[in-house]
C-alpha cells in the first residue's frame, strides 16, 4: 500500500462567472472568471492507492458510494493514473463542509482537494499551476480553489493555456461574504447541464461572452483599488446577467426560490438605507452578500427578520490548497 495523502481545499465564489464550455472534455470555458476563495466552506480528502483493491473505494461524508455513484471521481482518478503511471485503484475518503449541489461550489473544493491528494499520492509533485490545470478537468471552478484570496481563471484555448492564478492573496483589505443558505438540497438542473443548454439555445449567449470579458477588466481594477463598491456592483450585475441567460434558454430554467428573492430584496433595501452591500448567486438558490465586516451586524440583523441564524454564515477570504501526509 502506498502512502496516504490528505488535502484540504476551500470553496470559491465567482465574482465574474464562467457559464458555458467551449470544450467539454478539457473543461475549457467560453470566458474567463474571477473569484474569491472563502475560509468557512471546504473539502478535506484523503487518497491512498492500494494494489489490493479491485475498484476505487470512495467514502463521501461517511457514506460508501457505489461504483456508479463514484463514476465521476473514478474518471478523474484515471487522469491521475495516466499522468503518473500508477496502476492501482484508490481508497478515497472525503468530507464536504459545504452543502452539496446547492450553488455553494462544493464541486470546486471537492475536485481541487481530490486533484491535490490524488496526484501527490500517485507520486506526482505538481506545481500549483499544474494542479490548477488538473483540477479543472474534474470541475471547471475547481481550477480556482487551488489558490486563496482573489483568483482569476484564464479561459485559454487548450489544456496548457487554461489555468487559474492568484490576483491578490492574502487579501489585505476589508471585504467578506455572508452566505444565506436557503436550500441545502440538490438543484433542479446541474451546472453542467444548465450551462450547456444556455450555450446551445440562448440567443443572447454571444452578448454574455462579450460583457463577461469586459467585466474581467473592470473587476481586476476594482480589486487592485480595494474598491468594494465597484467589486459589488460588477459582481451583482454579472450574476444577474448569468441568471437572465437561464431564463432565455429553451426550455427556460432558473435556480431561484421565493426565499432567494426575499434575500435579494433585503439586500436592495439595506443598500437603499445606506449599507454598502451587494449580492451574487451561482447555480443554486443561495445568495452571497458582498460587504465589509463593519456592516456585518446591520446586515445579519436585517436578514434575521426572514431567516434563521444558522442560515447566515459569515465568511472571510480563505487560503489556498494545503497538502499533508497521513
Amino acid at each position: 500500500m502506498s502512502k496516504t495523502i490528505i488535502a484540504k481545499a476551500h470553496t470559491n465564489i465567482a465574482l465574474v462567472k464562467y457559464w458555458g464550455k467551449k470544450d467539454a472534455q478539457l473543461m475549457l470555458p467560453q470566458n474567463g472568471s474571477i473569484s474569491l476563495t472563502l475560509d468557512h466552506f471546504y473539502t478535506k480528502t484523503s487518497v491512498t492507492f492500494d494494489a489490493s483493491l479491485n475498484e476505487d473505494q470512495v467514502d463521501f461524508n461517511g457514506q460508501h458510494l457505489t461504483p456508479k455513484q463514484a463514476t465521476r471521481i473514478s474518471h478523474f482518478l484515471d487522469l491521475v493514473r495516466t499522468k503518473s503511471g500508477e496502476t492501482a485503484r484508490a481508497s478515497v475518503k472525503t468530507s464536504n463542509h459545504v452543502p452539496t449541489s446547492a450553488g455553494l461550489a462544493s464541486s470546486a473544493s471537492g475536485f481541487a482537494a481530490l486533484a491535490a491528494a490524488g496526484s501527490r499520492a500517485a507520486g506526482l509533485d505538481l506545481s500549483l499551476t499544474d494542479l490548477s490545470r488538473l483540477a479543472r478537468r474534474g470541475s471547471g471552478s475547481a481550477t480556482r480553489s487551488i489558490f486563496g484570496g482573489f483568483v482569476e481563471w484564464h479561459a485559454g484555448h487548450d489544456d496548457i493555456s487554461s489555468y487559474a492564478e492568484p490576483i491578490q492573496d492574502p487579501v489585505d483589505w476589508d471585504i467578506q461574504m455572508i452566505a444565506v443558505v436557503l436550500q441545502a438540497s440538490k438543484k433542479p438542473i446541474s451546472s453542467t447541464a444548465g450551462m450547456q443548454r444556455v450555450v446551445d439555445t440562448s440567443p443572447y449567449y454571444p452578448a454574455w461572452v462579450k460583457t463577461a470579458n469586459a467585466d474581467l477588466v473592470a473587476m481586476r481594477t476594482a480589486i487592485a483599488n480595494h474598491d468594494l463598491t465597484s467589486v459589488g456592483q460588477i459582481a451583482e450585475t454579472n450574476a444577474m446577467r448569468m441568471h437572465a441567460l437561464n431564463l432565455s434558454a429553451q426550455p427556460a430554467f432558473n435556480y431561484f426560490t421565493a426565499d432567494t428573492l426575499t434575500a435579494i430584496n433585503a439586500v436592495q433595501d439595506l443598500r437603499a438605507h445606506g449599507i454598502n452591500c451587494y449580492y451574487t448567486l451561482d447555480a443554486g438558490p443561495n445568495v452571497k452578500i458582498i460587504c465589509a465586516s463593519a456592516d456585518t451586524a446591520a446586515i445579519t440583523g436585517a436578514l434575521s427578520q426572514h431567516f434563521a441564524a444558522d442560515q447566515l454564515i459569515v465568511a472571510q477570504p480563505g487560503p489556498g490548497i494545503s497538502i499533508s501526509e497521513a
